[in-house]
């Protein structure tokens, strides 16, 4: 027995010596014995090449760091630590300085000396700021404060914020006119009730000389989860990739788009108007959660990643855009001109046509996975891999057919939480690619804010997609408790939502990652700590007299129980609700489970209107301010 080990040890040896050898510079002996303890993830998350294209810099989210690839060596050659997590990268025009956000309720803007690597500076900046932009003349940078809902103005030989400009919600991406004198910012979620037959989100309009919001533009009708923005080189059109959520029908099928769409919109910037949404999907082949979108420099190609189904698609901008101006604004007659085509005739039927595309694009499998940051290179595209830890390279071209992939390091085994978050946003576990959980819980397991009609709970009763966020702590699920506990309601989604049978290992997995989920930071706490309004406010929700804590009781201020609230035109007199925890409820808008109440405050004057309160007990103006405020804190 001991000689067969010795035999065994000393293979393993040989083994692990040749392959030192034969690639010294990717691992030692003994780490191939031995793999380093605390090893983490990168999880690369944006990423700009350098002004003569030699240099990639990327922002690591997972690893807390800004690595520094070679493209020509194709490898990491240096690895900068920073401050927290790495959410997006502007790189000064001479190449010398890169400015990282590092997201957190109180976020930090390190800036980077590319020479040397050294982390030179370090901004404040608001909460879970990321995309960071650049004004032309390099004095101003302006950042997504993301939960602030704001854009914050950074003079940069001053060091600090010196304006916040409140837009829509959640902003997440931004990108300069041609001539700078114009923001465009895609908001992540909509802003209203989720009741209406209107249902969309926004790109922010910001006057960069005043510094004050012009506009918010909404997009076509379901418009949800926007990602990315780009400009068109003759500063044009601003295209936006986001999913077009098709929330008026009946979750009865996903084929043929009708549940989720993928899609671009484009917006004329002269007009600072929507011109139209073309999707990205084909009849029998979706192409699920658009996310990173470039216009090439010479104006030929736009590019988007789709990091549901792992896919880069390259477009042909010009033809797309002859297209666009052969087609009448809308029908000018009742009558379709070709009643047998279902091509679109106008551009009010371009959202629905899934054959707009044909002939002007090419989609590229990328042999990786979560694609969700691009660059051009040259004639290349860059695209950095998420999940993949790796970098794939395609041809700028239509003509592209296939990618190379490296991986930027050893891959490492993924944990079953890690796994979790894969697969929670991989389309590709959907019946012919069109959606993932996080076409309807975003990608980190919160909402998109729609009321959804599922069959779970019959027809003709849409409910609003509630955060997953402790769902496993707080069973029955769904809001009317048709699932036992999240576990229940992760297979059944599977199954009736993406319409698949996976292997019975990823929803273990997927139960893990939503069991890791942790709450953020509230935006409206003061240091950490209630303000004197929310002081006065915690006060009232647990007073006797407004009641509040009977139902909403600590520590995830749910009862678990069900009551009868129906509040909706879809409610049934029998109708019951369970009580849905309150843990980042300010994230969490619109409100109720059919989505009437746009803010918190509605829902406070909903149920405490002046005269007709609880218990005979009138809320005060004032009043209604800090218990507001109290839970805005939660």
């Amino acid at each position: 027995m001991k000689r067969i080990l010795f035999n065994f040890l000393l293979a393993l040896i040989v083994v692990c010596s040749l392959n030192y050898t034969a690639h010294p510079e990717r691992v030692s002996l003994r780490e191939l014995i031995f793999p380093s303890p605390g090893v983490v993830y990168l999880s690369p998350t944006a990423m700009v090449v350098s002004p003569d294209g030699k240099r990639l810099y990327l922002a690591c989210a997972s690893a807390n760091q800004l690595a520094v690839y070679d493209v020509e060596q194709r490898e990491i050659v240096r690895r900068i630590d920073l401050p927290g997590v790495a959410s997006g990268l502007a790189l000064s025009p001479d190449g010398e300085r890169l400015y990282v956000t590092c997201p957190a309720a109180r976020s930090k803007i390190c800036v980077v000396a590319t020479s040397s690597g050294k982390v030179r500076k370090i901004f404040s900046a608001g909460h879970t700021a990321m995309a960071p932009v650049l004004s032309y003349d390099g004095k101003v940078l302006f950042v997504c404060d993301r939960f602030n809902d704001s854009v914050g103005v950074i003079e940069l030989n001053k060091g600090k914020e010196v304006a916040s400009i409140r837009v829509d919600r959640e902003p997440v991406s931004s990108v300069l006119s041609t001539d700078g004198k114009l923001l465009f910012v895609a908001n992540h979620l909509h802003s209203g009730r989720a009741d209406k037959g209107v249902v969309t989100a926004t790109v922010s309009v910001i006057d960069t000389g005043s510094r004050r919001l012009l506009k918010n533009i909404p997009l076509t009708n379901g418009s949800s989860l926007l990602r990315d923005l780009c400009i068109s080189p003759d500063g044009r059109y601003v295209v936006v990739a986001h999913t077009l959520a098709r929330f008026h029908l009946p979750t009865t099928t996903v084929a043929h788009g009708w549940m989720n769409d993928n899609v671009i919109s484009l917006i004329d910037v002269a007009n600072l108007s929507l011109r139209t949404t073309v999707l990205l999907d084909e009849d029998d082949r979706g192409a699920a959660n658009p996310w990173a979108v470039e216009w090439s420099r010479d104006g030929r190609f736009i590019c988007v990643t789709h990091a549901g189904t792992h896919e880069l698609s390259i477009i042909d901008a010009p033809g797309l855009l002859n297209k666009l101006a052969a087609l009448p604004a809308q029908l000018q007659t009742p009558a379709r001109l070709d009643p047998e085509s279902t091509a679109a005739q106008a551009l009010t039927e371009v959202p629905n046509d899934l054959s707009f595309l044909s002939n002007l694009r090419t989609r590229v499998k990328l042999h990786a996975k979560g694609p969700r940051c691009l660059a051009l290179s040259g004639n290349r595209i860059l695209v950095a891999n998420y999940f993949s830890d790796s970098l794939s390279i395609v041809p700028l071209s239509l003509e592209a057919r296939s990618s190379a992939t490296i991986q930027l390091e050893r891959p490492l085994e993924l944990s079953r939480a890690r796994k979790g978050e894969m697969f929670f946003n991989d389309g590709t576990l959907c019946y012919q690619g069109w959606q993932s959980c996080a076409s309807c819980h975003s990608s980190d397991g919160r909402s998109d804010g729609m009321n959804w009609d599922l069959l779970n709970d019959g027809l003709g009763n849409p409910k609003n997609v509630k955060s997953l966020l402790f769902s496993f702590q707080t069973p029955p699920v769904m809001s009317m408790g048709v699932r036992s506990d999240a576990g229940a309601a992760v297979r059944a989604g599977l199954q009736h939502i993406l319409f698949s049978s996976p292997r019975p290992e990823v929803a273990t997995a997927i139960d893990a990652f939503i069991k890791d989920l942790q709450p953020v930071p509230s935006p409206y706490l003061v240091h950490n700590l209630l303000s004197p309004s929310a002081v006065r406010g915690h006060k009232l929700f647990f007073s006797e007299a407004i009641g509040c804590a009977e139902c909403h009781s600590p520590p995830l201020f749910t009862d678990l129980k069900a009551h009868a609230v129906g509040t909706g035109k879809f409610d049934q007199q029998s109708d019951t609700f369970y009580t849905p925890a309150l843990v980042e409820v300010w994230r969490t808008a619109p409100y109720l489970h059919d989505g009437s109440a746009a803010t918190l405050r509605d829902l406070v004057l909903l149920h405490h209107p002046p005269g007709k309160s609880r218990n005979k007990v009138d809320l005060t103006p004032g009043q209604v301010d800090d218990l507001v405020s109290y839970l805005l804190s939660l």
